[in-house]
């Protein structure tokens, strides 16, 4: 609750949220605002998106535990973005996940590895529609998560950001 009203007193409209079925525990995130010099922005005004939408389910053991993070719409290739919307980003792993972070830092966080992965929108005829499942996304990020298990993850030198 206490990360709800944070995010409400945010100046920038940064991000904005509604709850799924008005449960603490399910989040709709729009994620307003990436790099204004990403090509992921340009995609955003060419195509009127204004926002990016992802989906949050947190554990009931939060902030010990991540939230099961996942983009919904639009429609994201590259950027860290595989199937089913699943997002490759170490700190929403358990190993990766501090009780520290806050919703806000995870955003941005995200945002920041969208633009560095050259995440796009994607506008190929018959996939640009065709809409992320959970099912699929939890399947992906399970096995993304036992690949950098078992050969870990590349952190990227500080001189990218």
């Amino acid at each position: 609750a206490k990360e709800l009203q944070d995010i409400a007193r945010l100046s920038d409209r940064f991000i904005s949220v509604e709850l799924v079925d008005e449960s603490l525990f399910d989040w709709n995130v729009k994620l307003h605002q990436v790099d204004k010099d990403s090509v992921l922005w340009q995609d955003m005004k060419e195509t009127n998106t204004e926002f990016i939408l992802l989906n949050l389910t947190f554990p009931d053991n939060f902030p010990f535990s991540p939230p099961f993070m996942r983009v919904l719409s639009p429609r994201l290739e590259n950027g860290y973005v595989l199937d089913g919307g699943a997002i490759c980003m170490e700190l929403l792993t358990p190993r990766g996940w501090s009780s520290a972070y806050t919703v806000e830092a995870v955003m941005r966080q995200f945002a920041a590895s969208l633009v560095k992965g050259q995440g796009r929108i994607c506008r190929k005829a018959g996939k640009s529609k065709k809409s992320f499942s959970r099912k699929e996304a939890e399947a992906t990020f399970k096995s993304l998560v036992k690949t950098h298990e078992k050969y870990g993850w590349v952190t990227p030198p500080v001189s990218d950001g």
